[in-house]
């Protein structure tokens, strides 16, 4: 498969894309912990809504109150029949806004109980400001970024740092997801073929990625079939062959590239800044348990 990153007619990047796939990886958990906390479900329980549903929901509310297609669509990577039974259901009980109103409130509260003192910090007032200034700069780039433009479009919470950093990390998030979906419909994968070539890598267990999507095993054999069939999985517990490598190599510098302009208002120093500032606050997030998949049925 040819190198797209590298061809002439694409204009260079201004920012390495290593040193920005760098600051979302860093930082994502202050994100990650909304499919996992409890004060997520518990707040999604009293709108009527089970952890299932109140993923779908939530992540989904952003864009009102649409079916399942919109969602399979943006997802990309959700058995179908999974989300048709979380949505629009889900919006017979309760609204998209106050959806968004509890999981605001849930990553607020969660971050709160993660991170302590460090939410009360100039540390923390930083790192929100550097985020929500690249989140509010990639507001000019929404072009086949539906998801991202829905979360783009809503209002900043209140000025608590933590709440703006989350926020904003939100944003930032769903411009990468819109833009890695790109990625791998350029490399001609469906959700399902995706989500067992990740497992292949070995760098998500297999029954975690098949169970938080809704695949059967019937369903995972024959994408891992196809998958067989053109050369990207070899052995009898399938691993990447080389093709298969050197696709998800180029699926992941593809994602980092088109990453990249959400964080040019920031430059290299402002990125590694970022990094330097969350990483604490990350690994406190992960100390907590708070990413613990135990913690509900999270669907991320």
């Amino acid at each position: 498969m040819a190198d797209t990153t590298e061809l002439a007619w694409q204009e260079p990047s201004v920012l390495d894309p290593a040193v920005v796939r760098q600051a979302w990886r860093v930082a994502e958990p202050l994100h990650g912990l909304i499919y996992f906390a409890p004060e997520a479900h518990e707040r999604y329980a009293d709108l009527g809504l089970d952890p299932r549903s109140g993923y779908f929901a939530s992540r989904s509310a952003a864009m009102g109150p649409v079916g399942a297609g919109p969602v399979v669509a943006a997802f990309y990577n959700f058995n179908p029949a999974l989300v048709t039974r979380a949505l629009p259901a889900a919006w017979d009980r309760t609204a998209p806004a106050a959806v968004l109103a509890a999981r605001t409130e849930a990553a607020g509260a969660a971050l709160s109980r993660a991170l302590g003192d460090l939410v009360d910090t100039a540390e923390m007032r930083e790192a929100a400001d550097l985020a929500r200034r690249a989140a509010e700069s990639a507001a000019a780039y929404p072009e086949g970024r539906p998801l991202f433009a829905a979360h783009v479009a809503l209002p900043w919470p209140d000025d608590r740092p933590h709440v703006v950093l989350w926020h904003a990390q939100t944003i930032l998030r769903e411009f990468r997801g819109d833009g890695h979906v790109a990625a791998l419909l350029m490399a001609g994968l469906t959700g399902l073929e995706a989500l067992v070539l990740h497992a292949a890598s070995g760098e998500v267990p297999r029954r975690f990625l098949q169970r938080s999507r809704g695949w059967s095993d019937e369903q995972w054999a024959e994408a891992t079939g196809r998958l067989r069939g053109r050369g990207l999985l070899e052995g009898d517990e399938p691993v990447l062959s080389d093709s298969g490598r050197a696709q998800r190599a180029w699926i992941e510098a593809a994602t980092d590239r088109l990453a990249t302009p959400a964080y040019t208002v920031l430059g290299t120093d402002g990125c590694r800044r970022f990094t330097e500032l969350t990483r604490p606050m990350s690994r406190a997030v992960v100390a907590s348990g708070a990413l613990n998949v135990d913690n509900g049925s999270s669907r991320s």
